[in-house]
């Protein structure tokens, strides 16, 4: 049967059209389930909109005033209506954008229902499991493979505030890349400080002695402040990259005052210190992401890993993947089985090892044309 349900016009405008004869329940059957995100009657922040015409304006509609209608299980019910009205269910931006390329995922549930049909069963090799089970090892299979085959990756792009500090995104697991954005758009890669300073995760006040005092629970003090941070904080930056600019803003190595009082002093610099475009660190303390003090105010990017579990809109497989989800399901719903037989074991770890490395190559998206242009870009003659 078609996968595809919707029309176009559904699908790009986002909206559902019924002709009334009466009725007072419409079934709407948008990609998109209507959502009122917990309030009593239908509130300003639900990701729909219910309007109607009149036979003297068709062409105009007016949104139904909230608590006239109802919404439940995608049945939308209204007061009736005169037959020959026409009724608009229509998504509001962001449901809709988010409804856009979805027929390249599968949700999760489709996953589980799909297995416990094609996978369990008599006469198959899992015979019957809990549907617990199935659930539980889909999830961890979920999460295995965001990490480095789902590229599960969110960017978040926020402004350096004056404390130079932004909290850890809600459904962070690791970063990937952190960048400012100049005026023209560019991006321009910061690097970690690990190779600078540290941010400590503790700051013991201590006595005379040196030793860490305690307050009445017998809990070590902490500090507000870390002495090292606050240096760092403060430094300039030109020390640590070798930029000599301040003074002279001709630095050419033809110029003679910047070769008398400059020269050979970017020497043997390490190339992650010898940039400008500034640090950031992981401050475990305050579980913050911590930026140099040049990137202030400055629109930074932050690109993280996430697990796929955090909200129910990420709890979605690709297609390319989705054969390698169910041999990971399989395969751990055997290994952890009593009484098989281990060469099923092992048939079922290479059956989910290959369709694994299939769905990484796949996910890779290497475009023959794109590596025949970046490979003729390297092609240089190198001109005296």
């Amino acid at each position: 049967m078609a996968l595809i349900k919707e029309t176009n016009a559904q699908y790009y405008e986002g909206e559902q059209y019924f002709e009334s004869t009466g009725q007072v329940s419409l079934k709407v059957t948008l990609n998109t389930d209507l959502n009122d995100y917990g309030a009593g009657t239908p509130p300003q922040n639900a990701n729909y909109t219910v309007a109607v015409n009149t036979l003297v304006s068709p062409t105009v509609f007016t949104d139904l005033t909230l608590g006239t209608y109802s919404v439940d299980n995608n049945i939308v019910t209204i007061p009736a209506q005169a037959v020959g009205v026409d009724i608009r269910v229509k998504l509001k931006a962001n449901a809709l954008f988010n409804s856009y390329g979805g027929y390249e995922y599968v949700p999760l549930e489709e996953i589980i229902n799909n297995f416990m049909m094609a996978y369990v069963g008599p006469d198959k090799l899992i015979s019957k499991v809990k549907r617990t089970d199935v659930i539980f090892h889909a999830k961890r299979g979920l999460q295995e493979f965001s990490y480095d085959t789902l590229n599960s990756i969110r960017k978040v792009e926020i402004t350096v505030p004056p404390n130079l500090s932004y909290p850890i995104p809600q459904d962070y697991v690791n970063y990937v890349r952190v960048g400012w954005t100049d005026d023209h758009g560019v991006f321009h890669p910061i690097k970690p400080v690990d190779l600078l300073t540290q941010y400590p995760t503790e700051v013991p006040i201590q006595d005379d002695t040196g030793l860490p005092t305690q307050d009445s629970l017998g809990e070590n003090l902490q500090s507000s402040q870390s002495i090292t941070v606050e240096k760092w904080k403060k430094n300039n930056d030109n020390d640590l990259t070798g930029a000599y600019q301040e003074l002279y803003d001709d630095s050419s190595i033809y110029n003679w005052t910047w070769r008398k009082n400059a020269l050979g002093r970017r020497y043997g610099l390490d190339p992650v210190i010898s940039q400008t475009n500034g640090w950031y660190a992981i401050d475990r303390r305050h579980n913050k992401f911590a930026f140099s003090s040049d990137l202030a105010n400055r629109c930074v990017i932050l690109e993280y890993l996430s697990d796929g579990l955090a909200y129910d809109m990420d709890v979605k497989i690709p297609k390319m993947a989705e054969e390698a989800m169910y041999m990971h399901i399989a395969y751990s719903i055997l290994a952890g089985r009593a009484g098989v037989q281990e060469f099923i074991v092992q048939r079922f770890k290479r059956d989910r090892s290959a369709q694994l490395r299939n769905a990484k190559i796949r996910l890779s998206n290497m475009k023959l044309g794109e590596m025949i242009q970046n490979m003729r870009g390297k092609s240089k003659w190198i001109k005296h």
